[in-house]
């Protein structure tokens, strides 16, 4: 089994080297970088304005890798009075780290439909919710806690920007290495491979390897494009990943 992994950096470089490390053939193909988002600059405001026991959720390590430095750099800390939720566990261990705040977090698996059965968030009417996230990304989290009565706001923290290759050298490349599984972790990921790939690879190759998901969402959607061999790991971290590619 060749494996190629299309998690950006540094996560995917660092399941790929695990990978080598239990004897496997991997190979990384980050397929979006990141940037500063949008309105990062607008964190330390947004923050000031809400009330003791407002909602925060963080939700991707992006935005605390891109947001703590800001709020350091202007000798602010991440406010304690608020109620912190964060997508999945890593997502919370990264927030912790720097914030040393406790962070709520959905046990199963880190999705939105998920984070939304918490306890915590079933009566949120009155409240304010920001919503720390990248450029585009799903509505339902906001979209349902608007539908609960609370008034929610988004901070784009991070960009995630599509990076550039020819499709054609690609797609020879990585058939003439054989690659057979392929390691995708979001439908917009999903999307631009497909879109990469010309057709003539797209059937002959791309649609017949194994394609590891991180979601039945993702599943779903990759059979619609016609995959047929679907995985699906029991989270989105490496070492979900790692046990669905084992």
């Amino acid at each position: 089994m060749t494996i190629l992994v299309t998690r950006p950096s540094p996560a995917g470089e660092e399941l790929v080297s695990r990978l080598r490390a239990l004897g496997q053939v991997a190979y990384s193909f980050p397929l979006i970088e990141f940037s500063p988002g949008r309105q990062l600059n607008q964190l330390p405001e947004r923050l000031a304005a809400l009330s003791p026991g407002d909602l925060v959720f963080v939700l991707s390590k992006h935005v605390v890798h891109y947001a703590n430095p800001l709020l350091r750099h202007n000798n602010l800390s991440w406010p304690e009075h608020l109620s912190w939720f964060a997508i999945g566990r890593a997502t919370a261990l990264a927030f912790h780290t720097v914030s040393h705040l406790p962070v709520r977090y959905p046990l199963d698996r880190e999705t939105s439909e998920v984070l939304l059965q918490l306890p915590e968030l079933q009566n949120v009417a009155g409240k304010r919710a920001l919503i720390l996230r990248g450029n585009g990304g799903r509505e339902l989290l906001g979209e349902t806690l608007t539908a609960r009565g609370a008034k929610v706001e988004f901070c784009e923290c991070y960009q995630r920007n599509a990076k550039i290759y020819d499709g054609t050298e690609e797609a020879f490349r990585w058939r003439e290495r054989g690659i057979k599984t392929l390691v995708v972790t979001s439908g917009e990921m999903l999307r631009q491979l497909y879109a990469l790939v010309p057709e003539w690879y797209r059937n002959d190759w791309l649609l017949h390897c194994q394609l590891v998901v991180v979601s039945e969402r993702l599943a779903i959607a990759a059979r619609d494009l016609g995959w047929q061999d679907i995985r699906i790991a029991d989270n989105a971290d490496n070492d979900a990943l790692l046990r669905a590619l084992q």
